[in-house]
């Protein structure tokens, strides 16, 4: 007698499969160089005989974890937890109340999110603000000359300061105790 999921099943042979990908490297002399091996999803592969009454339940059942892609726990000679990936049935005189059937059971590894609730806290720079950014060039631009020949005095006087601050040396201020104060 076996279980899936609760349900009775009599399996007659129970056949797992453990297999592996190997890459290989050809090679002028000898065999080939296996340089990787990698794990497949293992497999079981049941047969038997479900009888009882409730037999056609068990079966509607078995039909519908496997439609669905649900993970089923199997316990018999060996334990098992997969999906369903094929099931077929027999129906011969031989079983009055019931029926024969072959089933294959596949491992499964399920993923989870890496998805995280909440952020980290902000990493601060550790680095000092620059007070001023140091000495500035301008360059005087060249107007076009303008044909009207009214100019007001507010004009004149603006043109006067701009050019002041033109002149005008900015000097860079550094905090104290930073290498580049003096």
């Amino acid at each position: 007698m076996a279980l899936i999921d609760g349900k009775y099943i009599t399996v007659e042979n129970e056949s797992p499969s453990f297999p592996v990908t190997v890459t290989e490297q050809p090679v002028e002399k000898g065999i080939n160089l296996i340089d990787h091996v990698q794990a497949q999803a293992r497999t079981l592969s049941l047969t038997g005989v479900i009888v009882g009454t409730d037999a056609a339940k068990t079966r509607a059942y078995i039909i519908a974890a496997k439609d669905k892609g649900t993970i089923i726990n199997y316990v018999g000679r060996n334990q098992f937890k997969g999906l369903i990936t094929d099931f077929s049935t027999g129906h011969d005189y031989t079983t009055a109340d019931g029926f024969t059937f072959t089933m294959e059971l596949r491992e499964i590894k399920i993923a989870t999110s890496s998805y995280v609730e909440t952020l980290p806290p902000p990493i601060k720079a550790q680095v000092t603000k620059i007070v001023n950014s140091g000495t500035k060039q301008t360059q005087e631009k060249k107007t076009a000359k303008t044909t009207t020949k009214k100019k007001s005095n507010n004009n004149t006087s603006k043109k006067k300061e701009k050019e002041k601050e033109k002149e005008k040396v900015q000097k860079v201020k550094f905090k104290t105790g930073s290498k580049w104060a003096t």
